[in-house]
């Protein structure tokens, strides 16, 4: 592959100071036996310290993060940094391929981590790619996007409870920040399990390169830099107060038809507001949804065309 190593496993210590390295990690085999290889990027600083992973595209619609990694990885002087940067710029190169969510046993990876030694198809990728490479980490920041049909403000799920990953997560600068704890099949759970404080980015919508967000997400990542010491500056402080919620949930539809969804992202909703209206395939009005408490919209759906128990909108619940 080109003139970039392939390589089974990923041993830092071979890796010399002030050095950027590329790999081919050789995570699985093809039907035919041939290597499936994920992209790995490796910044090792003038002096040890921390090990900041960074992981994008777990889902294969997710591009947003490519570009955070990529444009990292062309910026950073290892001269003028310590410790280790890992990116993983493709997580899941099987989904990428195929411009497709999910793994192609329909699999969401996101939702089976840290795998399974002797598990199915996904649980094994899953699992080599949690122990061969997560393992590394001193810390983790896992960048996604929206979904398909689907638009998200820009938000961070983490653990707030937990010192360490609070402070990652308000050091993003994002809109809204999501309470979530570990234990929950994510990449970020399973790491925050391991003992690794992890925190996931959601930075804009899916199958596409948004500038602005991409530009958002290397500001929290410069700042993760600062705050852990691994690089010198100044922390950039959000323009605005970053919404915290406590709990978030989505909002379906109990019949199908054309839905329009009206709140914008990142905007409020009182209970009892109009949210969404539902249309038959005759232009008739069928259905008003309403907000069913106070609430911030993190996401919603842009695709009208909507069955019974498709998404509405995402609703985060403020913490008091």
């Amino acid at each position: 592959m080109d003139t970039v190593e392939v390589v089974k496993e990923l041993d830092l210590s071979k890796i010399e100071l002030g050095t950027i390295k590329k790999y081919w990690y050789n995570i699985i085999t093809d039907a035919l036996g041939s290597p499936i290889c994920l992209p790995v990027l490796v910044a090792k600083g003038f002096r040890e310290g921390p090990r900041l992973g960074i992981t994008a595209a777990v889902h294969g619609n997710e591009l947003n993060g490519v570009s955070i990694i990529q444009r990292l990885f062309k910026e950073i002087n290892v001269e003028t940094f310590t410790g280790t940067i890992i990116g993983i710029p493709v997580v899941n190169i099987i989904s990428l391929h195929r411009k497709k969510r999910r793994f192609n046993d329909g699999r969401d990876l996101n939702r089976i981590m840290p795998g399974k030694a002797n598990g199915n198809v996904s649980e094994v990728y899953a699992y080599r790619f949690f122990n061969d490479i997560v393992t590394h980490f001193d810390y983790l920041l896992d960048l996604h996007t929206a979904s398909f049909g689907r638009i998200n403000a820009y938000y961070i799920r983490a653990d707030m409870e937990e010192e360490t990953t609070a402070r990652m997560a308000l050091l993003q600068n994002a809109q809204i920040i999501v309470h979530n704890p570990p234990s929950d099949g994510t990449l970020r759970g399973a790491a925050d399990e391991q003992g690794i404080p992890a925190i996931t980015l959601e930075v804009g919508n899916p199958n596409t390169f948004q500038k602005g967000m991409i530009r958002s997400g290397l500001t929290g990542l410069y700042n993760i830099l600062h705050y852990l010491g691994m690089l010198k500056g100044a922390i950039e402080r959000p323009k605005k107060k970053t919404i915290i919620c406590e709990r978030s949930y989505w909002i379906y539809t109990n019949r199908g038809g054309i839905l329009s969804v009206l709140p914008n992202v990142a905007g409020f909703v009182k209970k009892g507001e109009k949210i969404a209206l539902l249309q038959n395939v005759w232009g008739d009005q069928i259905e008003t949804f309403t907000a069913p408490e106070d609430g911030v919209v993190i996401g919603k759906s842009v695709n009208p065309i909507n069955q019974t128990g498709g998404r509405i909108l995402h609703l985060g619940i403020l913490k008091k």
